[in-house]
């Protein structure tokens, strides 16, 4: 790992989890018990991460984003009996929220990986706790874990409403990301610099990892910032960067991409519900990387679903997310849950190791999500061809319907980024009273270009059916986006309101 000036060696690394994991039996944490990690990327992180695991706990990682009451509700949510947080970060006090937010009866042990505050252990106190620990207890804690026991509880993004907690399991974990590092072409001494977020499984598993199984650097980034990362690049000869859509999107409008030698760029990784063809191969042309391979995976599929290959031809990456990991199935059904015919559109529904155990304390949801015979409805819309790859065309959830038609988000934001002044667009479906719903487009323009709505809408005309032409475009500096890159479209939903209002 790279954090900064600090370096540390995969043994040494070993050796600092080895202590971390004392600590926390020091500090009474038993197998089974779910231990939360609230903090920004960093060397601690992992070191912590990989201590809860081979103490025989569970993860459940908490978004940096969330405020008091959000975290509050997924510490109970998941009976969390320890928090191990950063102190303050960006001016955000994570502990003194969670306080405000739970009573003084409820809330769990804390233990502050960075940082210090009044009456609250420090990382380093409990390391020295745990020196306690013999060297035969903690081989036999690491020895008690199996392939089948919980790893973690990730708690989807919120992106459709509440969040869920999706149950994970070490085995099904290691193998994804051993066939994904397969896939993607990840190879010892590759350095990958990581501006997914490790509460994320983009970061937690498709980084941190998939860099552990094939002995790459892990170079963590704590925030997004175009110069930095690029700066990050050039110092320390990145070979890997992936992200989503959004971040190459932001990376390829900077004024200032030219200053920075990227000349080190291998390989990246993007994959979202769905990717724009226009950005995939932008990051070939101008960012120069030898490989961008695309791919499709939800929390409740261990990240995972479906991958392009390394060596896939171009047009294959640029226009599909590949086919599903070995020993994974997918299928495409229409609304009976009949299988669709090759070609046609319909929900992804996916069966296999890779599929969540279901999620925590929710029955009812779990029953919602996985039928009985272990498919998982993913709510994604998507075709199959002929030859097994997949095409994600949008969100069964994001669709909407325009006087008797469908109109599918994705399609339609695909089409406008042709238009010369959009750099960024988000579309949703908003109420009328005389089509029922018609589309609403949000657009960030292109940098230092002026963009009249009127005109993208005259544009949209020329190019599309009538039916799924944007009645409104509203001009924005920013989308609202989850910490992996993913607009937020209840969220605009919501705008649309209060601009209606």
């Amino acid at each position: 790992m790279v954090d900064g000036d600090r370096r540390l060696t995969y043994s040494q690394l070993g050796a600092e989890v080895d202590r971390g994991a004392g600590a926390l039996m020091a500090l009474g944490v038993s197998p089974g018990d779910r231990v939360t990690i609230w903090a920004p990327n960093s060397l601690e992180w992992i070191v912590a991460a990989y201590s809860i695991y081979r103490a025989g706990a569970v993860l459940v990682p908490l978004n940096t984003r969330f405020k008091g009451e959000e975290a509050a509700y997924i510490v109970r949510k998941a009976g969390v009996t320890l928090v191990l947080s950063a102190g303050t970060f960006l001016g955000t006090d994570y502990l003194g929220m969670l306080d405000a937010a739970m009573g003084l009866d409820e809330i769990p042990q804390r233990v502050l990986l960075s940082g210090d505050a009044p009456g609250v252990a420090t990382w380093s106190e409990a390391l020295a706790r745990g020196e306690a620990v013999s060297a035969a207890a903690l081989a036999e804690r690491e020895r008690s874990v199996r392939p089948e026991d919980l790893s973690d509880i990730i708690f989807t993004s919120g992106t459709t409403g509440t969040p869920k907690g999706a149950m994970l399991s070490h085995g099904a974990s290691t193998r994804t990301y051993g066939a994904w590092t397969s896939s993607v072409g990840l190879r010892q001494g590759d350095r990958y610099l990581c501006i997914y977020p490790f509460f994320h499984t983009a970061g937690l598993k498709s980084a941190a990892l998939a860099c552990a199984l094939v002995g790459a650097t892990l170079l963590p980034q704590a925030v997004f910032d175009v110069p930095t990362v690029m700066a990050a690049v050039a110092a320390e000869r990145v070979t890997v960067l992936p992200g989503p859509p959004s971040v190459f999107q932001a990376i390829l409008s900077h004024p200032d991409l030219s200053q920075f030698d990227l000349t080190s760029l291998r390989l990246s990784v993007t994959g979202a519900a769905v990717v724009p063809v226009q950005v995939v191969e932008q990051m070939r042309s101008a960012l120069r990387f030898e490989r961008v391979v695309t791919g499709y995976g939800l929390t409740e599929t261990t990240g995972t679903v479906t991958m392009c290959s390394h060596d896939d031809a171009p047009e294959v990456i640029a226009t599909t997310v590949g086919r599903p990991l070995p020993g994974v199935e997918l299928r495409i059904v229409d609304d009976t849950g009949a299988d669709a015919a090759t070609g046609t559109p319909g929900e992804v529904v996916v069966r296999g190791f890779n599929v969540m155990q279901g999620y925590y304390a929710d029955p009812e949801a779990t029953e919602a999500a996985i039928d009985r015979d272990g498919w998982f409805a993913t709510g994604d819309i998507g075709v199959l061809d002929a030859n097994g790859y997949l095409r994600i065309t949008d969100r069964k959830k994001d669709m909407f319907i325009v006087g008797g038609f469908n109109a599918y988000p994705a399609e339609i934001e695909k089409i406008m980024l042709d238009h010369p002044g959009v750099a960024q667009v988000a579309v949703i479906g908003a109420p009328d009273e005389r089509l029922g719903e018609v589309g609403m487009a949000f657009v960030i323009p292109r940098r230092g270009l002026a963009v009249d709505p009127e005109e993208i809408i005259r544009w949209c005309r020329d190019r599309m059916a009538n039916y799924k032409v944007p009645r409104q475009v509203v001009i924005t500096s920013e989308l609202p986006l989850t910490p992996s890159g993913k607009v937020v479209k209840f969220r605009l939903r919501e705008m649309a309101r209060s601009l209606a209002e």
